[in-house]
C-alpha cells in the first residue's frame, strides 16, 4: 500500500492507494487445481507467476471418506500449502475478490490489484451450508454429520460406530458437487459397517437425493443399483434438502408435484449425513468471467476441449468453478491440467491451442470395506478405462487399495509436483 499526499500543504489529506504487482502469469487457486497446473509450468520453464491463495493448509479431500468410515486419518490429509508452491512463484496469501479482465487484473482482499499477461482461473467450489436452513445448528447436535469438512469426517466414524438401530439418513443435494460420488461411498461403508456388527436389520438406510438416478453414467449406475439392492436402501430421487430440524432430528425435502410446482416432504432421522449445497465463489458467479444466466450460471466459462474462455483469450480455466460438463474430481483435473499448459503455453507463443481435453474423469466408489468400483468415463459419458486390462465394472479389492494407499501417495508425490 503507498500513500499519496494530496492539495497543498496547509490543507494535505492522505489517500491510500492499493498496491499493484504484475506477473506474467497469475493463477486464481492453490487447490489441486492451481499448483498442479503451476508446477507444470514451472516445469515448462515458466518462471514469473503468482499464485492467489489464503489457506495455509493444503487438504486431500477425497480421504474424507474413508476418515468418515474408520480407516484413514484426518490429519494424513492435510500438509502445509508452503510445500507446494512451486520454487519462484510468488505466494499471495490472500482471497482473490474480483477480476477485472479488460485491465487484466485481479483484486484481493487486502485491495492488492494484481496485473497479469495470462490468467488461470482455479478458485474451487465453495460449500453453501446456509442454504439449507438450521443445518449449521444441526451439525452441533450428536446425530448430524458431513464428510465435506475436514473437522466433521471424524464425527461421521463416531455416528456410524455407535449407531444402534434406527433410520440413517445421506442426502445428495441438486447442485454440482466435489466429487459427485461422495456423498454415497460413506452410505455404503456405513451399511456395510452394520452388516459386518450384526446390525444391519435394526436400520432403515434412506438415500434423499436431488438427482434423477443413482449416478449419471448408465453402465456404472447399472452396477451401482445392484449395491443399493443387496443393502436394500431405499432412494428418495429428487429430494433437495432444504431444512434440517436439529431438535427434532427431521430433515425437509423439496420435492416436485406431478400436477407441477413442488411440496415439502419430512423425513425423520437418528443419524444424517449431509452433502451440503456447492457453488462457484461468490467472486466468480458475480464476475465478467461467469455465465450471466442458463443452466451453467455462476460457473467460469470455458471452452470444453481447449479450457480456454470464450471472451477472453489469455484466460483459461479449469476445475470445480469451470463450466466443464464432467464430474468434479482430482481425476478430471489430472486430465485437465495437461491440456490447459499445452494450450497456454501454445498463447503465450502466438499460436492457436491445439491440445484437446476429452472429458476424462473417474470416480472412485468404495461400495464395501475392500471394495471399490472405479467409474472412468468421458464427456460422452462412455467408459474410459485408464487399465484397459481390468474390468473396471466390478467391485474390486486392487482398486480399493489403490485408493487407500496408492492415490494418496499419487496426489503429494506427483500430481503436485507437475509429475504425473
Amino acid at each position: 500500500m503507498t500513500i499519496r499526499q494530496t492539495a497543498s500543504p496547509a490543507s494535505a489529506s492522505l489517500v491510500r492507494v492499493p498496491s499493484r504487482e504484475h506477473f506474467r502469469v497469475v493463477l486464481i487457486g492453490g487447490g489441486t487445481a492451481g499448483i498442479t497446473v503451476a508446477a507444470r509450468l514451472r516445469r515448462r520453464g515458466v518462471t514469473d507467476m503468482a499464485i492467489i491463495e489464503p489457506s495455509a493448509k493444503h487438504y486431500y479431500q477425497p480421504l474424507w471418506t474413508l476418515v468418515g468410515a474408520g480407516v484413514s486419518r484426518a490429519e494424513d490429509s492435510v500438509r502445509d500449502e508452503a510445500d507446494f508452491i512451486p520454487r519462484g512463484t510468488r505466494w499471495i496469501q490472500e482471497r482473490a475478490e474480483e477480476v477485472d479482465p479488460v485491465a487484466r487484473e485481479v483484486r484481493t482482499s487486502s485491495g492488492l490489484r494484481v496485473g497479469y499477461d495470462f490468467l488461470v482461473v482455479a478458485p474451487g467450489i465453495q460449500l453453501d451450508w446456509d442454504k439449507v436452513r438450521g443445518l449449521r445448528e444441526a451439525l452441533q447436535t450428536p446425530c448430524v454429520s458431513s464428510n465435506y469438512d475436514f473437522h466433521l469426517a471424524p464425527k461421521t466414524w463416531e455416528m456410524i460406530r455407535g449407531f444402534r438401530g434406527g433410520t440413517a439418513l445421506f442426502t445428495h443435494p441438486a447442485t454440482p458437487v466435489k466429487c459427485a460420488g461422495a456423498p454415497q461411498k460413506i452410505m455404503y461403508l456405513a451399511a456395510d459397517h452394520w452388516r459386518r456388527t450384526g446390525l444391519r436389520e435394526q436400520v432403515k438406510i434412506l438415500f434423499g437425493s436431488g438427482g434423477k438416478v443413482i449416478f449419471g453414467v448408465k453402465p456404472f449406475a447399472e452396477v451401482l443399483q445392484g449395491v443399493v439392492n443387496r443393502y436394500g436402501i431405499d432412494t428418495r430421487f429428487q429430494h433437495s434438502l432444504v431444512e434440517v430440524r436439529g431438535d427434532r432430528k427431521e430433515a425437509v425435502f423439496e420435492v416436485p408435484r406431478s400436477e407441477g410446482g413442488t411440496e415439502q416432504v419430512v423425513i425423520g432421522y437418528d443419524l444424517l449425513h449431509v452433502t451440503p449445497p456447492q457453488s462457484a465463489p461468490d467472486f466468480i458467479q458475480k464476475g465478467p468471467l461467469s455465465h450471466s444466466q442458463g443452466p451453467n450460471k455462476g460457473w467460469v466459462k470455458a471452452d470444453k476441449y481447449t479450457l480456454q474462455h470464450p471472451d477472453y483469450p489469455e484466460v483459461f480455466a479449469l476445475g470445480d468453478a469451470s463450466d466443464l460438463p464432467t464430474s468434479r474430481t482430482g481425476a478430471a483435473i489430472r486430465g485437465q491440467a495437461p491440456v490447459l499448459v499445452e494450450n497456454l503455453l501454445a498463447v503465450m507463443a502466438g499460436r492457436k491451442p491445439g491440445a484437446r481435453y476429452d472429458g476424462y474423469a473417474s470416480c472412485p466408489l468404495t461400495t464395501a470395506y475392500g471394495k471399490l468400483l472405479l467409474a472412468e468415463f468421458d464427456y460422452e459419458g462412455k467408459p474410459a478405462p485408464f487399465f484397459p486390462f481390468i474390468n473396471t465394472f466390478q467391485e474390486r479389492r486392487d482398486m480399493w487399495l489403490m485408493k487407500k494407499h496408492g492415490l494418496p501417495r499419487l496426489y503429494w508425490g506427483f500430481m503436485l509436483r507437475g509429475l504425473a
